[in-house]
């Protein structure tokens, strides 16, 4: 099922650990409305670093929704967003590393409507859909000693 121009359902919630360990990550119908709202903030994500960058920046999905027994197989967080389709992580590997996004998306984060803009590990990008009157740091860096404010 196609979300948007660059963004499909399958990218969302395809799982190498979901097919390994046989869970079915299908996404649930009554989130499919943040699923189209997720591929609409990546679709901005993707125009932005494509106008920055001055050509087509592809944006690959590493993770999207992750049923509650995905989250716990990958030792995610229990509250995360991810379980409630309001997350993706990512690499633009065309516009640079995963720290030059975040750089590059943290003066954005309120045009683009980003919730959350965390580095995560130096590795990847992780985004959520903003919560209103939902107090947060916004700009974080994730690394293995913990969080710190701002992209590190």
């Amino acid at each position: 099922m196609k979300l948007s121009p660059h963004f499909t359902l399958a990218e969302f919630t395809r799982s190498d650990t979901a097919l390994r360990l046989d869970i079915d990550n299908s996404l649930p119908p009554q989130l499919t409305n943040k699923a189209l709202e997720m591929a609409h903030l990546m679709e901005r994500i993707r125009a932005y670093l494509s106008d920055l960058a001055g050509k087509q920046v592809p944006v690959v999905i590493t993770s999207g929704y992750r049923c509650p027994a995905l989250n716990t197989a990958i030792g995610g967080a229990g509250q995360s967003d991810h379980q409630r389709m309001m997350a993706v992580d990512f690499r633009a590997p065309a516009f640079g590393s995963p720290q030059m996004v975040c750089r590059a998306l943290a003066s954005a984060v309120n045009s683009l409507q980003i919730g959350q803009l965390i580095l995560e590990y130096s590795s990847w990008v992780h985004v959520s859909l903003v919560v209103p009157g939902k107090p947060q740091n916004r700009i974080i860096t994730r690394t293995a000693s913990g969080y710190n404010v701002g992209i590190v």
